[in-house]
């Protein structure tokens, strides 16, 4: 049944009015009665000193996790199985050594937005280089992606147009983002509690559908029934014969390009890092520890559905639901399983996926305010610019960007790609000199801008000749590389994580010889302000980095 009953309708509404109640009250008593505080950009961006640690850690995972995961997700848990879970273990692991190494070097140096580091480190070009690209990157990559895939599965849901549901989730996402980091902080506590609940719903249900086609009960059962019944969709490390394997290429996702994902995202952008930018360095570590502890939890949520899905799939249990235009679309995979959720527990989940979209659109709507802002309005277009004024320009950009993701986003095939593999490939081409830029700048004082710029844009360039070169040497007569391997077409390709891999490292060797070749003929670099005492943290961080790091062996040594 592809609509919402009443009794679905009333939760849903219960989870906006909590939403959009919480986030009213947080905002005034932020601004006060005179409105005083409302004028402070740094308040408005960044909630400088106000949000806490289960509030930074809450709001990491509620933009972190939206449709593309929610649906994307269990798209490639429905095609990949369990291995498509890297990306959220390793992240975990990652978030731990963000808030260790990368956290301690912005906050001492006051950094506010990436570009700002960039300029701060480099120079005024590399900064506004890369503020130009991350504005067009989060909003025809991010943002589009996260408002039309979110849109289909709400529409798939609840029976309303796909078109109306985009329009809404687009408003709904304005009117929390209009707030300022602050309310999107705290009101994110709100959208990951609804978002876990409801995601554990549906999880239960799916699990609970496979114990009972096999006579059984029970979600436990139901997972054992899924490993037995489809075992090949219980292993982390995929062998090279795996038609998978150029999604996930072995042990890269433990040993190549997956840390480059992973590193650049949790600890390069400004989407994510923004949360923990306003905090002091406790209080933001502690956050980055809860949403790793968080992160581990994730896969159940979106990943098993998707599993479960295949599985009553192949059973005939999903026959024409999983098809669109009479081809199978692992896409739908979530989607369906919502929608045969019983009254009242569907309204949950539909609130749970809202929310995750929500949050997301709203994080990333106020990143890309908070780069043009401070970046290139206060710097380029007015550097007179009161805080008022930057409040207000601000408030623009996030309407601006947000119709601009409206306008695009049916018009980028984004359902077609696969909406997970989508932003991983196009993000993937700038990743590796992205992050050399930042790896180098953070600890070799000696990185010279002009190596910077190499980076960026050649580790660009480098990426689009590495994606096309082994199909090229097989036309061309010549034997296709050895780590390539033929996609569905037959078109041979490197995995766009060893792609990564190998482009990351090229970046690395010509930034160090043209920073050497530079510095040694006199050019003077701008080092960062940074001390080992910075990167020491406390016993209750070490400990629950060091649970994390026995969880994650556990796992990847069970499902190898």
């Amino acid at each position: 049944m592809h609509q919402l009953a009443t009794l679905d309708y009333i939760v849903f509404f219960i989870y906006f009015l909590i939403v959009a109640g919480y986030g009213i009250w947080i905002y005034r008593r932020k601004t006060g009665h005179d409105g005083t505080i409302e004028g402070d950009s740094k308040d408005y961006f960044l909630a400088e000193g106000s949000l806490t640690w289960w509030a930074i850690g809450s709001s990491l995972i509620a933009s972190n996790i939206s449709a593309e995961q929610m649906v994307g997700m269990s798209a490639s848990g429905f095609k990949i199985g369990l291995a498509i879970a890297t990306y959220e273990w390793m992240a975990a692991l990652t978030l731990i050594i963000v808030a260790v190494f990368f956290i301690p070097v912005y906050l001492k140096n006051k950094i506010a937005t990436m570009p700002q580091f960039l300029h701060q480190r480099y120079n005024g070009t590399v900064a506004m280089i890369m503020a130009i690209f991350w504005l067009m990157l989060y909003i025809v990559v991010n943002l589009t992606s996260i408002l039309y895939l979110g849109a289909i599965a709400v529409s798939s849901v609840s029976g309303l147009g796909l078109n109306f549901c985009m329009y809404a989730l687009a408003a709904f996402a304005i009117i929390i983002t209009l707030g300022g980091m602050k309310v999107i902080g705290f009101t994110d506590v709100i959208q990951v509690f609804f978002l876990i609940l409801g995601g554990l719903a549906t999880t239960y249900l799916a699990l609970n559908l496979v114990a009972e086609h096999y006579g059984q009960s029970g979600v436990l059962n139901g997972f054992s029934l899924m490993t037995e019944q489809a075992n090949e969709h219980f292993h982390m490390i995929l062998d090279r014969k795996n038609e998978n394997y150029l999604d996930l290429p072995g042990l890269t996702v433990l040993l190549g390009g997956m840390w480059i994902v992973n590193l650049n995202y949790w600890g390069c952008n400004q989407y994510i890092t923004q949360r923990a930018l306003g905090a002091d360095l406790p209080t933001a570590r502690n956050g980055l520890l809860f949403a790793a502890f968080l992160k581990l939890f994730m896969p159940v949520i979106v990943v098993l559905p998707g599993i479960a899905a295949f599985i009553l799939y192949k059973e005939n249990i999903f026959g024409a639901e999983m098809m669109q235009d009479g081809e199978l679309n692992p896409d739908r995979a979530y989607p369906v399983l919502l929608n045969i959720l019983p009254v009242g527990l569907k309204g949950l989940s539909f609130a749970a996926l809202t929310a995750a979209v929500v949050a997301s659109l709203a994080g990333k709507a106020n990143s890309i305010a908070t780069i043009f802002t401070l970046d290139i309005y206060k710097k380029v277009l007015n550097t007179e610019a009161s805080e008022k004024r930057l409040v207000s320009v601000g408030k623009i950009a996030v309407v601006v960007a947000v119709l601009l993701g409206v306008l695009i986003a049916p018009f980028l095939g984004i359902d077609k790609k696969g909406g997970f593999q989508f932003i991983q490939e196009y993000t993937g081409f700038v990743s590796p000199g992205i992050f050399a830029m930042f790896i180098l700048g953070f600890f070799w004082k000696r990185a010279t801008s002009a190596a910077a710029l190499f980076a960026t844009i050649g580790g660009f360039l480098l990426s689009i000749f590495f994606k096309f070169l082994p199909n090229f040497a097989d036309l061309s007569g010549l034997a296709p590389f050895g780590f390539s391997v033929p996609n569905a077409a037959g078109v041979y390709e490197i995995p766009f994580l060893d792609r990564m891999g190998f482009v990351f490292v090229i970046c690395i060797i010509a930034m160090i010889l043209i920073s050497v070749l530079q510095t040694s003929r006199g050019v003077k670099t701008n080092g960062l302000e940074v001390d080992a005492s910075m990167f020491k943290p406390n016993r209750g961080f070490a400990i629950g980095s060091m649970i994390i790091i026995v969880i994650l062996t556990a796992l990847y040594t069970i499902y190898w």
